[in-house]
């Protein structure tokens, strides 16, 4: 149980600092302790595991990660809640707290130099909504060794994220994250549940990455690439989409000797159909 998030834990802190909640950084404090607890339970993290976590905060879900995992790294972008987060979880000698902005980090580095006692290695976090999208596409593109995300998010991009094709909510995150992890929808969490309350409501979100992938395309590169052109332009056809990043006779040869219709939609298309697109484009254009 976090003693630190609670609602008057959270006010008691931000007026003693002469803080309010930042917007640009997509402050938005959990004061709910079932759903803390909840959170930290679908990672099912022991004292065999490390964890990092995205956007500390005043250290509510840290606490919580700090009781249960062997070591806690927290990203911290905001300098002005590092002291606070230090003096809140100063009782805990397995908590590393770097003001660095996730985005900029090299993430496998980090690992490597402070998590590295550790076999798994999980990110449990409460994300900031403005970047969820560049962080989870940031960390599942990278190279690492992390295995598990129990990850709070806008509900809008969790049903993005566990989007299936013919979807509404399908689209270039869900073919990525279905590339490298297997996603479920743990819990929806009302916006009621912070301060300040958010405009929407939320929902955490696991993702189990693969160990040995279903399927792998020949280029990783060539495959986001795809994928971030595909999706351009939601209204356009497959093809429309593809020439914008593509020759277009290459585009039309491609698609006739696949035998995928010009006049379908990107959201149409499996992830086997992705991977087969990547691929023709690796062994027939040069990167």
């Amino acid at each position: 149980m976090s003693r630190i998030g609670n609602v008057n834990f959270v006010n008691k802190s931000l007026n003693q600092n002469n803080l309010t909640a930042k917007k640009k950084f997509g402050q938005n404090f959990l004061t709910d302790q079932n759903i803390l607890k909840q959170i930290v339970a679908a990672s099912r993290v022991t004292k065999e595991d490390a964890v990092i976590e995205i956007g500390g905060g005043l250290g509510a879900l840290t606490e919580v990660l700090a009781i249960n995992a062997g070591k806690v790294l927290t990203y911290e972008i905001d300098k002005d809640l590092v002291p606070i987060l230090k003096n809140n979880l100063q009782a805990f000698g397995n908590v590393i707290i770097l003001n660095e902005d996730i985005l900029k980090v090299d993430i496998a580095k980090d690992i490597e130099q402070y998590l590295n006692d550790f076999k798994n290695i999980y990110v449990v976090a409460n994300l900031p909504y403005y970047i969820t999208t560049p962080i989870i596409l940031k960390l599942l593109e990278a190279d690492t060794r992390i295995s598990r995300y129990v990850v709070m998010m806008q509900l809008e991009v969790a049903d993005r994220i566990c989007g299936k094709p013919k979807t509404k909510d399908y689209n270039a995150l869900s073919v990525v994250v279905a590339y490298r992890a297997k996603a479920t929808k743990v819990l929806k969490v009302p916006r009621t549940v912070f301060i300040p309350a958010p405009n929407v409501d939320s929902a955490v979100v696991c993702l189990d990455v693969y160990q040995e992938m279903p399927i792998k395309a020949l280029n990783d590169e060539d495959f986001y690439k795809l994928l971030r052109i595909s999706f351009m332009q939601r209204r356009k056809t497959f093809y429309n989409n593809l020439i914008l990043g593509y020759d277009k006779e290459f585009v039309k040869k491609m698609l006739e000797d696949l035998r995928i219709k010009p006049s379908i939609r990107a959201e149409a298309l499996e992830l086997k159909d992705f991977v087969l697109l990547s691929d023709y484009i690796t062994q027939n254009l040069a990167i």
